[in-house]
Order: structure tokens, then C-alpha cells, then sequence
């Protein structure tokens, strides 16, 4: 079930078109005024230019035409309302091409806009990602930590075979995951001692900190936010209904969380030592289903292991 709700919420608006252009189809069909019915097929045809693209727009405009010239062949008394093949054919030739310009049309805008805004985000994260390079270059302990973190969530999320955007997403959420302690006393990052409670109080809200400045870049990079925002969590609030601690909605949140941890374990730091990755290993094992992902720390063992299997 989880599966299936997984691949409806990453494939919505493919469903979605699918799921109006069988509707159109299916009420062309069963009204009587045919002709007046053909107009409703730009719905789909428009939703799959602008959410999708070109091709899949230009996919559910020949597919509507196809469907539409099959019926019409089969019941041509139905178009033509005693009008004659010829003017059949001529009007259903002006409405398929006039479908087919329009997919064409709106396939290209909305690929362009697409394209300005990966060019947006990518610049966006490039001046955030020197931001974060400054802030670890002061700290021995965290250089490069970020771009590690990035690169073995990427890895997890690739090897769970999550769609090309999200792995991104998920990408640039890990390499920004830290950019909120810009706001922290870096003394106090690097400090060594025990923390007071205040202390670790005042560290703990680099998740919200980060979280806002990636708000305040406007709606470029809004689907790192909530990976930002919790990626020290596995289990939200409590359900009080049920008593139970509930996963965040995003696995993108567990994917970081994993990562995040296995560097963080594995890199000296001023209060201790690094570990071994077979020991940071074991123990993402023995807090997975309280602390991290299950699924998410199975897939990064087999990853973990190709990775040294090919050094």
C-alpha cells in the first residue's frame, strides 16, 4: 500500500491527465452532440503541456485525435449530423491539427520555464553552497562534511530508484542542510566541552534558521525546506489517537538523517574521535526503526558497499 501511494504521489500529474482524458473520452462517447465535445480535449492536452511537457502533451494530443478519428470512422453518423464525410473530415483535420499546434505550443513554455528555473535554482544554491564551504572552511572538523552528506544522499536516493527531480531535491537539501548555523556562534560550534542545555537549545534551531533562508530565496528551492527543517528527525509528533510516533511524510527527511549521521559519526570532532564506517554501519543498524529509516539504512549498507568496493 505504502508503495502505491508512493508512486500515485510522485506520478500525480501524469494520473491526473490520464485520468481526464478518459473522462473526456468517455463522455464524448456517450453524449450526442459530438463536435461540441471535441473541445473539451484541449483540458488534458494543456494540463500535460504545462505540468509534464512537450512530448507528453504532444502524446495526449495524437492520442485524442487517434481515438477520436477511430470513432468517427466507426459511427460517422455521429459527427457528421447530415453534413457530409467531406466536411467530416475537414473539420476533425482543423480540430486535430489546431490540438497538435496547441500541445506543440504549450509544451515549449512551459519547458523554457522549466528551464529558467533549474538555471534560478542552480545559481541559487551555488551562492547558498559558498555560504556553506565558508562556514565548514572555519571548522577542521566540518570541511566538507556538507558535500559528503550531499553525495551519499544522492547515492541512497538513486539506489531506491525515487524519480530524477526528487533525487535532486533531495541533493541540494543535504548540501544545504547545515546552512542555518551561518546564524551560530561558530565558537560555539566548535566547542569542544559539554554543552549546557541553552547551549545545545541555541545549536538545535540551525534546522529552523536554515529552514528560513532557504524561505526567504522565495519558492526556488521550497521543496529543500522541509528536508532542511528536520532532517535530525524520524518520528514527528506523537499520535494521540493511537499513542504512536509517526514518520515524517518525506523521505527525503530519512534519507538525510541517515546520511547525516554516518559522517557525522565517522569524522573527528573536537569532543571525540571518529569511527570506523563499519561501526557508524552498526550503529545506524542497531537504531534503525527508532532513530533512522530501516529501509533507508539497508539501502545505504549496499551502497556503502560498493562504494568501497570500488576505491
Amino acid at each position: 500500500m505504502d508503495k502505491i501511494k508512493a508512486y500515485c504521489v510522485s506520478n500525480f500529474e501524469q494520473i491526473t491527465v490520464l485520468v481526464i482524458l478518459l473522462s473526456v473520452i468517455f463522455t464524448s462517447y456517450a453524449v450526442d452532440e459530438k463536435m461540441i465535445m471535441l473541445n473539451f480535449f484541449y483540458l488534458p492536452v494543456l494540463l500535460a503541456g504545462y505540468y509534464i511537457g512537450k512530448k507528453a502533451s504532444l502524446l495526449v494530443a495524437v492520442l485524442s485525435v487517434l481515438a477520436v478519428a477511430l470513432f468517427a470512422l466507426l459511427n460517422t453518423h455521429a459527427f457528421s449530423s447530415g453534413r457530409g464525410s467531406l466536411y467530416l473530415a475537414s473539420s476533425l483535420c482543423g480540430w486535430g491539427g489546431f490540438l497538435i499546434l496547441t500541445s506543440h505550443v504549450v509544451g515549449t513554455l512551459s519547458e523554457q520555464k522549466e528551464k529558467k528555473m533549474i538555471e534560478l535554482q542552480r545559481a541559487y544554491v551555488g551562492v547558498l553552497e559558498i555560504l556553506v564551504k565558508y562556514l565548514e572552511s572555519n571548522d577542521p572538523y566540518t570541511k566538507g562534511h556538507s558535500e559528503r552528506v550531499a553525495d551519499h544522499a544522492m547515492s541512497i536516493a538513486i539506489a531506491m530508484e525515487l524519480p530524477r527531480s526528487e533525487v535532486e531535491n533531495i541533493r541540494v537539501a543535504a548540501l544545504l542542510h547545515d546552512i542555518g548555523k551561518i546564524d551560530i556562534s561558530g565558537e560555539l560550534i566548535r566547542k569542544s566541552a559539554n554543552l549546557t542545555e541553552e547551549e545545545m537549545a541555541r545549536v538545535a534551531q540551525h534546522s529552523e534558521k536554515g529552514a528560513k533562508i532557504l524561505l526567504s530565496v522565495g519558492s526556488i528551492l521550497r521543496g529543500a525546506i522541509p528536508i532542511v527543517l528536520e532532517h535530525h528527525k524520524y518520528f514527528n509528533e506523537m499520535d494521540k489517537p493511537t499513542g504512536k510516533r509517526t514518520k515524517p511524510a518525506s523521505v527525503g527527511t530519512r534519507i538525510v538523517a541517515v546520511a547525516d549521521s554516518f559522517d557525522a559519526m565517522t569524522t573527528d570532532r573536537p569532543y571525540r574521535k571518529g569511527i570506523q564506517p563499519w561501526q557508524a554501519m552498526e550503529e545506524l543498524r542497531r537504531c534503525s526503526g527508532e532513530q533512522f529509516d530501516p529501509e533507508v539504512v539497508k539501502v545505504f549498507e549496499l551502497v556503502l558497499a560498493q562504494k568501497i568496493e570500488a576505491v
